[in-house]
């Protein structure tokens, strides 16, 4: 246990100082080819039918999500057979993989450097790479905003959560949840091809994040307060507008991000050439510059350390209560 706890310590290193380096083979996108795969083999024996396609993504979800648990806990337990010491440094490479702060960091700090450049062109296309919403007509502060928005959601689902997962089942029940959260940003989406097929990944991924995205709600309160933001609003905007989203949790660390930033985040948007109207998250009290963006890369290193403590305290009392009992 004290090996697997100094494995998630690393791992959380090794993000913060590696990030996602693109010629490094990456197990989540390993997932996305095994959702491919999938999705393609079952379709095939699929009518049109609502009903069909729901089971359909049924399976497709279960299938993914065994062997996405199953084949981490093979391999540990394979190189735990070899050397404790083998078994410890495939965790702490697992646990590194499934983490995406530094990534999530770095991708969002391009939009803010091209819009310090004047370059809306070049910020368009950066924050095409990590929103799902159409780009090509958006003014400098609505591109700030959507980088901004997305930081704050990715929060949760890219770094708090997988925190949490990590802390309670190490790699097994954390890239069990990246295979959740995967097949939902694949196959969660409400358009002709996935409304149906997609469902059961998309409810699936409600439930499972439920609990942490309220987790990394409170820790980014209470990194607001320690950073100097506005945590008094924060904890005032998360109590008003928590469920302005279509989602059970989208809005949770939204919200605490639109607070403790003091400004207006979400709002109607284009999504494939079509407007999609959403409630606003958050009071207008200041524009959405680019200056926000670190900021609410502040936020998000600040809510990890939270959950990262939170975690490594969780594991020390497991500890704690095996040497006892």
């Amino acid at each position: 246990m004290t090996l697997s706890l100094l494995a998630l310590c690393l791992g959380c290193a090794l993000d913060l100082l590696l990030g996602d380096p693109h010629w490094m083979p990456h197990p989540v996108r390993l997932i996305g080819g095994l959702i491919e795969k999938t999705e393609r083999l079952v379709r095939s024996h699929c009518s049109e039918e609502p009903a069909s396609l729901r089971r359909g993504g049924a399976v497709t979800a279960l299938v993914v999500l065994v062997l996405s648990t199953l084949t981490p806990l093979l391999l540990l337990l394979a190189a735990q057979r070899i050397s404790p010491w083998l078994r410890f440094a495939l965790e702490t490479l697992m646990c590194y993989q499934i983490l995406a702060a530094r990534s999530l960091y770095d991708e969002s700090m391009k939009v803010c450097r091209a819009l310090r450049d004047g370059d809306l062109v070049e910020a368009r296309r950066a924050v095409s790479m990590i929103v799902g919403r159409d780009t090509d007509a958006l003014t400098a502060e609505g591109v700030a905003k959507a980088a901004v928005e997305t930081v704050a959601e990715n929060t949760s689902d890219g770094v708090v959560a997988p925190l949490l997962f990590l802390a309670l089942g190490g790699p097994v029940l954390g890239f069990c949840y990246k295979a959740v959260n995967t097949m939902d940003s694949m196959l969660g989406y409400k358009n002709d091809r996935y409304l149906h097929f997609g469902r059961f990944a998309a409810k699936l991924d409600d439930a499972v994040n439920f609990v942490p995205a309220r987790l990394a709600a409170w820790a980014m309160i209470a990194s607001a307060y320690l950073l100097g933001f506005d945590g008094k609003n924060a904890r005032k905007i998360y109590r008003r507008d928590r469920r302005n989203h279509a989602s059970p949790n989208s809005a949770q660390t939204e919200s605490v991000c639109a607070g403790a930033l003091r400004v207006q985040l979400a709002g109607d948007a284009y999504y494939f050439g079509k407007l999609c109207k959403k409630p606003t998250i958050g009071d207008s009290l200041s524009a959405v510059s680019c200056e926000m963006i670190p900021a609410a890369n502040r936020l998000m290193f600040g809510s990890a350390l939270f959950t990262l403590a939170g975690g490594v305290l969780f594991r020390l009392a497991a500890m704690a209560i095996v040497v006892l009992f």
